[in-house]
């Protein structure tokens, strides 16, 4: 879908950080569409990324719809760093309302390996790095009466895609909202997951064939690619006050892909159902 052309001022006052906040490559990621539909939207927000520049086009592109954001640089899986965020957004904005944990990686890991240092990676940036940012955002957001936590999963996280590390840290982030929530619902924290699948962003153009494109295409009821602008708009929901009786909540923006059966799948890539 295009980008969105008209906003409805839904978070106008509120303060945001979403990390991963650039984009790898060319073209619009899952962080940089939702930190410029949350700045359209009223936010103030702080853009979380290991390379400032990267996080500068976003904030370029947040400055030129007339919002405001602000760049900071650091590894989320480094808890001085994950401390540092919060207290610089919430000593340039003075409140924190929500939370996007956007980063990840999805690095195989055989389970022959030899080693555990790749699975320790993938759960340390996929997993740990979520903890860490949530253990200094809930204080600061309870200071202000509640906030909003949404986590960037995977449909990996739902069913089985053959990855070892990738998606049991995937639906560990599901697990760990849904805890977050039982224990700060009382003062105003919500928690949520949203799992993105077959999104076309600019990573997933660098790693999959055409053949492959269309196939995961073709194998979702609805037969069309989402993009990162779909989560964005999905995140912006829960973002929001009109999600405040919805917490906990583990959301595929997939197109419907997790909802069908692997015989009709087949069925719909083969030409349609029978």
């Amino acid at each position: 879908m295009p980008q969105p052309k008209t906003y409805n001022s839904t978070l106008a006052g509120k303060v945001a950080i979403v990390t991963g906040a650039g984009t790898e490559g060319e073209g619009i990621g899952i962080g940089r569409a939702t930190a410029v539909v949350l700045a359209g939207e009223g936010a103030r927000v702080c853009l979380v990324d290991r390379e400032a520049g990267r996080a500068e086009i976003t904030r370029t592109q947040i400055k030129t719809l007339g919002g405001e954001a602000y760049v900071t640089v650091g590894d989320v899986t480094v808890r001085e760093d994950c401390a540092r965020f919060v207290e610089e957004t919430v000593g340039r904005y003075g409140r924190l309302d929500v939370l996007v944990n956007n980063v990840g990686v999805a690095t195989p890991v055989p389970l022959d390996s030899p080693n555990e240092e790749a699975w320790s990676r993938v759960l340390d940036v996929n997993l740990t790095s979520v903890m860490l940012m949530c253990r200094y955002a809930v204080p600061a957001m309870i200071k202000n009466g509640g906030g909003s936590i949404i986590n960037i999963s995977s449909i990996a996280g739902i069913r089985a895609h053959g990855g070892i590390a990738y998606g049991p840290s995937k639906a560990a982030m599901a697990a760990l909202a849904r805890e977050i929530t039982v224990l700060y619902g009382r003062q105003g924290i919500r928690a949520n997951t949203v799992a993105p699948g077959h999104v076309l962003t600019p990573l997933a153009m660098s790693m999959l064939p055409a053949e492959m494109r269309a196939k995961r295409r073709d194998v979702g009821p609805l037969a069309i690619e989402g993009d990162a602008w779909d989560v964005a708009l999905a995140v912006r929901f829960l973002a929001s006050d009109e999600a405040r009786f919805i917490t906990g909540v583990h959301l595929p923006v997939d197109g419907g892909v997790t909802e069908i059966g692997p015989l009709a799948a087949h069925a719909l890539i083969e030409g349609g159902p029978r």
